[in-house]
């Protein structure tokens, strides 16, 4: 059923994307959309190169899974005729096409986990073989008839190679035309992708028009980084988050992202309200919320998405187990916490470090927050009057020697 508000609509959809090819197209779909009570076309293409799924690509999933909340028509197309050529999107040289069991394998495990995000009774699955294998020569004679070799150049990968003499296939052009011909077939509303997929989108547009439809609006998100905070998510760079990982490697991965990044993770790949995600933010901003525990709800979250509230359960426990143990010696002496000592359930760390003969002053505390030798749970503190917000068995370290066990 259509949700018929506007304004909700294109507030979701904007959330957390990188451009709309053309804003005021898109609104425009939205109005006539809700008018005629007839959902919009949203069309995803996914290549069968990779066996497995992980958190980079389902950002884009959980954009579907969006504009399935809103009513909207969901298509995923898996290319099993463009694998055959391969996707040269950001590649250096002509990529290997794929074989057709690789292709069929890959197909069925994509089919298999993307229902993890998206509703499987509101999702159509098409394969693009079933109306490009069909093409005749003198059809795909007509189709490369519109576009031009300057404006393939135009794409950042092929005009890298050509400028510096690098081999360039022919059949590589036919990727983008395929994949535009896709939106033709379907007559597409909106395509969605990364922004590494621009030129490809567009070209869906540009065929569009050629053929006399309504042309579709681009929708890119943005690529998320790996866990080196860095690099894109990638399986080859070994940066990546694997939706089919176990829950114990999902919620171990998940606290090693950098910080600065778990409210981007928040927004891209869990299904957390928008008000909540500006709760989070503003916690965290005020010190309300300590990056570490953000950090265990966002790993809980993720395990709870792909393995359910138990497995998260016990992943939390498995980790805390291992995290409080690790490189701690038999022995750690205690304090007690009392009600006294906290002002708004909160302990002043220097002063409890003191009282727990971890340094002699609050300076010298203060000193060894700055200089980085201070962790608890063996997370680095770096605010100098850090408020502790005490847990039972929490341990704190300063320096290589000296520890800490709260009890409450």
């Amino acid at each position: 059923m259509l949700l018929n508000d506007l304004k909700t609509h294109i507030e979701t959809i904007k959330r957390g994307t990188a451009e709309i090819i053309p804003e005021t197209e898109l609104i425009t779909k939205l109005e006539n959309s809700l008018k005629n009570n007839q959902p919009l076309k949203v069309k995803l293409g996914l290549d069968p190169s990779a066996p497995d799924i992980h958190l980079g690509h389902t950002v884009v999933l959980h954009k579907m899974r969006q504009f399935q909340e809103l009513g909207h028509q969901v298509i995923i197309i898996i290319g099993d005729f463009t694998g055959r050529i391969g996707d040269p999107t950001g590649k250096s040289e002509t990529r290997k096409p794929l074989t057709e069991e690789e292709i069929k394998n890959n197909a069925q495990t994509y089919k298999e986990q993307i229902f993890k995000i998206l509703d499987k009774e509101k999702t159509q699955v098409v394969f693009n073989s079933h109306w490009l294998a069909p093409l005749n020569f003198a059809q795909i004679v007509e189709l490369a008839a519109k576009t031009t070799v300057a404006r393939m150049l135009e794409r950042d990968d092929f005009s890298k190679r050509y400028s510096s003499n690098q081999p360039i296939s022919i059949h590589e052009f036919f990727y983008p035309l395929m994949q535009g011909y896709d939106s033709v077939h379907l007559h597409a509303d909106i395509e969605l992708g990364g922004t590494d997929q621009k030129f490809n989108l567009l070209m869906g547009r540009t065929l569009q028009k050629e053929y006399n439809q309504e042309p579709q609006i681009a929708i890119t998100m943005p690529i998320l980084e790996g866990l080196d905070g860095v690099q894109k998510m990638s399986k080859s760079l070994g940066n990546y988050i694997g939706i089919n990982e176990a829950p114990e490697e999902i919620y171990g991965k998940a606290m090693s992202i950098a910080d600065e990044l778990m409210l981007r993770y928040f927004e891209l790949v869990t299904d957390i309200t928008l008000d909540d995600l500006n709760q989070l933010k503003l916690q965290l901003e005020n010190g309300q919320l300590h990056p570490r525990d953000t950090k265990m709800l966002l790993a809980k979250t993720l395990v709870t998405m792909y393995h359910g509230q138990d497995a998260a359960q016990k992943a939390e426990e498995h980790f805390k187990t291992v995290f409080q143990k690790k490189d701690l010696p038999d022995d750690i002496p205690e304090i007690v916490i009392k009600p006294d000592m906290m002002e708004n359930g909160r302990v002043w760390l220097p002063k409890l470090m003191v009282d727990g003969d971890l340094s002699s002053s609050t300076s010298e505390a203060r000193r060894l927050i700055k200089q980085g030798a201070v962790r608890i749970n063996d997370e680095r503190i770096e605010d100098l009057d850090y408020k502790l917000q005490p847990e039972d068995n929490m341990v704190i370290k300063a320096g290589k020697r000296k520890f800490l066990k709260i009890k409450l």
